[in-house]
């Protein structure tokens, strides 16, 4: 029996953003970029440098050779945009056959929608592609640095959306024709996630400084301590802050009102009135009262910031689940995909119950997004930050996370930090409930400073099924928490997790350096503990 994952209510933040190590700095102690460049080797020595880490790697030698043995002088810089250009190149032609394949193969209504989504889920991946490709050729040598760390998550997200792709695929044949059609699109990206992997091994040994988590940490919380009276940091922008402060100090661009006292009665026709570049955040106000409609911010609508009335007040709500024969990622009631979302005082709810399997309250493709005082009600495939898990129907198990990396240099996982886990159901021993198990083969999920409730099984994790080793592989970790069921002398013995009590180990999964929040969310005006 599939196990049932949890409802969600996000009193203080949720953050899908993204997901990235360290920023490396390349510095010059003269000013002088040659100087910084010293150490770089090139042409084939380059290729074979960055190919010797790689997955597959006569591929990669095939895929970077060309250029290499043409251009003597060709840098590491231009390999890395030289692997991405390929990877490119087979996510445009997995794209093709899925358009081919939902000519020719699919004649189920099911199966259409699979490859149409599969075709979506494609077009993102060749987007965040020409990002990266885009951005490496723009960036000088002596900069890629401050560039790694995006790279990364270009490349984590490209391995998502191909996972994507396949795993709502149901028909067999159908799977199978698509997983040959990205196996190379597959290698590619592994490889380029290789070859990024160890370009920065190469920098470090030219003249680059690297800041350390501590001083960064240091430095941070002595910012978060500035405090206005309004209860929030003083380096907000002057913009943000009356955003997020006082919305009366805000003149939205849409308000939406179920009453008429708007310009708009639909969320749906308030994002439809979105226009290219509005010059800031197109602000969106919806007033309180139930929307029962499938809402999608679409791609091209980058900084939408929308606001209710309260999250029991202003509620978005829906009911679609796999028991209607769609796809996962169709049964949302909200999608985000356009980059740069933020929501507050907003609820988000599938009311399909646990006999409709999969039915999502909120998903989320938006890069850097951010979600404040929200809450999401769901029974399976939703994760957020404060967690109540309901009642399952019989012999049905509760699962927190279940998280889907599936390589091990994607910079992506899951943290819990400051939440709530409780239940809706008291405690009984017949009623199974873990903090994860691992869907993908390198899951990655960190609890911490988070409240446990007592219904948490003591043994806290289980495998994905009898017959995985996904839990040999994985990375699960916690940290300073509290409450009945945060007792871990009974958690299993596995390998792959750590009962963290070492605080630096920590601090590498708060917001500054596992999603580079520093960078972006500060910018938000939403509150956020940086540190511990």
């Amino acid at each position: 029996m599939q196990a049932k994952v949890a409802v969600a209510v996000v009193s203080l933040i949720l953050l899908v953003g993204a997901i990235v190590g360290i920023v490396v700095i390349i510095s010059s102690n003269n000013g002088n970029d040659e100087q910084s460049n010293v150490g770089i080797v090139t042409g084939m020595k380059a290729a074979e440098t960055l190919c010797a880490p790689t997955d597959y790697k006569d591929l990669c030698t095939s895929t970077l050779s060309p250029v290499a043995k043409t251009n003597a002088r060709v840098t590491p810089k231009d390999l890395v945009e030289v692997a991405f250009e390929a990877t490119l190149e087979e996510v445009q032609k997995a794209l093709t056959k899925t358009i081919s394949l939902g000519k020719d193969l699919t004649n189920s209504t099911i199966d259409k929608m699979s490859m149409n989504d599969c075709q979506e889920h494609l077009k993102h991946a060749s987007y965040e592609l020409e990002m990266a490709i885009s951005k490496v050729a723009d960036s000088e040598m002596h900069k890629m640095g401050d560039l790694l760390a995006e790279l990364n998550n270009w490349l984590s997200a490209v391995v998502a959306y191909k996972a994507s792709c396949l795993d709502d695929i149901v028909n067999p044949e159908l799977q199978i024709s698509m997983q040959d059609g990205l196996m190379n699109t597959t290698h590619l990206t592994y490889n380029a996630l290789g070859i990024v992997n160890e370009f920065s091994k190469i920098l470090s040994k030219i003249n680059v400084t690297i800041p350390s988590l501590e001083q960064n940490h240091k430095a941070r919380r002595l910012l978060n301590t500035e405090i206005d009276k309004d209860g929030y940091p003083t380096w907000f922008s002057a913009a943000d802050h009356k955003l997020f402060a006082s919305h009366n100090q805000v003149r939205p661009n849409a308000v939406v009102a179920q009453d008429g006292s708007g310009q708009f009665k639909s969320i749906n026709d308030a994002i439809a009135a979105y226009r290219t570049n509005p010059g800031g955040r197109y602000i969106i106000h919806v007033k309180a009262g139930i929307y029962r409609e499938k809402v999608i911010v679409p791609f091209h609508a980058i900084n939408v910031y929308m606001y209710g009335d309260s999250p029991r007040k202003t509620i978005v709500t829906g009911r679609k689940s796999r028991k209607d024969n769609i796809d996962t990622v169709q049964t949302a009631t909200f999608t985000a995909i356009g980059a740069g979302f933020i929501a507050k005082s907003m609820g988000f709810r599938n009311t399909a119950g646990p006999e409709g399997e999969q039915a999502l309250a909120l998903r989320v493709e938006s890069d850097m997004a951010a979600f404040y005082n929200c809450r999401m009600d769901g029974y399976q495939d939703t994760l957020y930050t404060h967690i109540i898990v309901k009642k399952p129907l019989a012999g049905q198990l509760n699962i927190i996370t279940a998280n889907g990396k599936e390589h091990p240099e994607c910079n992506s996982g899951i943290v819990l930090q400051h939440c709530r886990i409780t239940s809706e159901f008291g405690n009984p021993p017949q009623i199974k409930s873990y903090l994860g198990r691992p869907w993908k083969r390198y899951s990655r999920t960190m609890i911490m400073q988070t409240y446990i409730e007592k219904f948490i099984d003591p043994e806290g994790w289980t495998p994905w099924n009898k017959t995985s080793t996904h839990h040999h592989t994985c990375e699960y970790k916690e940290y300073a928490n509290h409450g009945p069921g945060a007792d871990t002398s009974r958690r299993v013995r596995w390998s792959s997790l750590e009962l963290v009590t070492d605080r630096k180990v920590a601090e590498k999964f708060t917001a500054v350096p596992f999603l580079q929040a520093n960078m972006w969310l500060k910018n938000t005006g939403v509150p956020v503990t940086w540190g511990l």
